[in-house]
């Protein structure tokens, strides 16, 4: 299943049960977000007659990167953009970058910013164009937030104020789609939420017709996401918990 974003020329994949790999792409050239795979990506580049300029490594885990090895294959020349604190658990990548750093992709400035908590370094793309968008990987979803395995909840609900002072009109790209389960929970924390009502309604439309329920806008998101929402510390605390434990 595929989503297209005109604004930004940005293009979804849905793969394995629930992943999403983001392709962003001018006429000549693409940029691939956290590959799980690599077949459905060789196969709409090169139908569509485009490079591979570089693939933006989010984290290590094995359904961001699955797919990356037989890219560069395919295109030796792309850059394999990740954290320089990863370079055992992402051993293919050739450039490294940290927090802050700017780079040049698809003739535009991408900032990398550190977002740690779901992984001890994990690392996001922020693009500050006249509508910005982020590529987030696992630390932020619609209505939900990447479990904590590697970090503290200190750490990620620090992450998740960095992401909640961007511009509120930046469109966020998360790497799974999991926003009907998401408001499902908070629903079950705050049942009488018309706003989670009312995005709920929206999501189940969108799914039955086969569409993605993402990227999502961070002005809306705040209506919704519980974890932004979160007042301090210990109320993202609880959240994340009971987030953990919800079936």
């Amino acid at each position: 299943m595929m989503g297209f974003n005109k604004e930004q020329n940005i293009i979804g994949i849905r793969v394995l049960n629930d992943n999403v790999i983001w392709l962003w792409k001018n006429k000549k050239s693409a940029v691939v977000i956290d590959p799980a795979l690599s077949q459905p990506v060789i196969e709409y580049l090169k139908v569509n007659n485009l490079n591979l300029e570089a693939i933006l490594q989010t984290h290590h885990h094995s359904d961001h990167i699955g797919g990356t090895r037989e890219l560069i294959k395919e295109w030796p020349n792309a850059k394999v953009i990740a954290s320089e604190k990863e370079k055992d658990r992402i051993p293919f990548q050739n450039l490294s970058v940290k927090d802050n750093d700017k780079l040049q992709l698809l003739n535009e400035e991408v900032q990398v910013i550190e977002v740690i908590g779901h992984t001890r370094s994990h690392i996001a793309f922020y693009c500050n164009k006249k509508v910005p968008f982020l590529f987030i990987g696992d630390t932020l979803f619609s209505a939900g937030c990447g479990r904590v395995f590697e970090g503290t909840y200190k750490q990620m609900y620090k992450s998740i104020i960095r992401i909640r002072d961007l511009p509120k009109n930046t469109l966020i790209y998360c790497a799974h789609e999991y926003t009907k389960s998401n408001l499902l929970w908070a629903l079950d924390l705050e049942p009488e939420n018309q706003n989670l009502k009312k995005k709920l309604n929206e999501v189940e439309k969108k799914l039955s017709l086969n569409e993605l329920t993402i990227p999502f806008l961070l002005d809306e998101e705040m209506k919704i996401n519980l974890f932004l929402r979160a007042q301090n510390l210990e109320e993202f605390t609880f959240l994340r918990a009971n987030k953990d434990s919800w079936v």
